[in-house]
């Protein structure tokens, strides 16, 4: 004898009745990398600070390297020279990290030191990582596509501010790759020389900061120098001003500039 016992779900299925569906979670999409946030200041030391007692000097330069200090133990931060090599400003720092709050910390402590009132901060622009849309996650070179910033140590930093015209991006995306790969191409034919581009859209008065890394001061000038024949230079609005930076300890910078 058949048996004749049909469970609700049976029948439900049988006359075509919509049945309760099990809910389903959303798949997890991969959490993003955070970006940095980056900034380079470039300072100018009075000089009426020389005219102080020597022990007011030594006590301020105490100070400003203590604070230095106690941020390079949490966030990125190197010091450059530019004493001898342009007349507007004596140093630069260099600081990657992922609060703005730190940039701030570490403006107000400077501010707030003895040497505070002496040093003028005679530029500063703002930026933040982000990935390249013209290359691969894992290039290296003429245009370096990464999230963190890792600074190679050469004795060298080329900075500048970079704003490219409207015009440029009216093309369509195919040209404008077509012409960065151009670009791309001429910086690989330099291997010494690299690039730590970030973005600043809506952030600062520049659309990039680009700071390049080498040993070797004729690969840059020379770098530059054919940089501009290429395609994508003419879409350049500006590019300046542009600061050569030497990298150099805090403390030797302070000395040499009679802090």
């Amino acid at each position: 004898m058949v048996n004749e016992t049909r469970t609700s779900e049976t029948i439900a299925t049988q006359y075509d009745v919509a049945q309760p569906q099990t809910e389903q979670k959303p798949a997890e999409s991969k959490p993003k990398q955070p970006r940095q946030l980056v900034r380079f200041t470039f300072y100018k030391l009075d000089q009426q600070w020389q005219l102080l007692p020597a022990e007011t000097r030594e006590q301020g330069k105490q100070q400003l390297l203590s604070i230095f200090r106690t941020y390079e133990e949490h966030s990125l931060i190197r010091s450059f020279g530019l004493y001898g090599v342009r007349t507007n400003c004596d140093f630069m720092l260099w600081q990657a990290t992922y609060q703005m709050e730190d940039l701030q910390g570490l403006s107000s402590q400077i501010r707030r030191s003895a040497m505070g009132p002496y040093l003028h901060e005679g530029q500063s622009m703002l930026a933040m990582t982000k990935r390249s849309v013209y290359v691969g996650k894992n290039a290296r070179g003429a245009h370096d596509p990464r999230l963190v910033i890792m600074p190679s140590d050469k004795k060298y930093l080329f900075v500048y501010p970079f704003v490219k015209t409207r015009a440029w991006y009216v093309l369509p995306m195919e040209d404008r790759k077509r012409m960065m790969q151009e670009h791309i191409r001429v910086g690989l034919k330099y291997p010494s020389v690299l690039l730590n581009t970030t973005y600043s859209y809506g952030i600062d008065d520049q659309e990039f900061v680009v700071a390049f890394e080498t040993d070797k001061i004729d690969d840059f000038l020379d770098l530059v120098q054919e940089l501009r024949e290429t395609e994508a230079s003419q879409y350049t609005l500006r590019d300046t001003p542009m600061y050569s930076c030497i990298a150099q300890p805090l403390d030797t910078i302070l000395e040499a500039i009679g802090a």
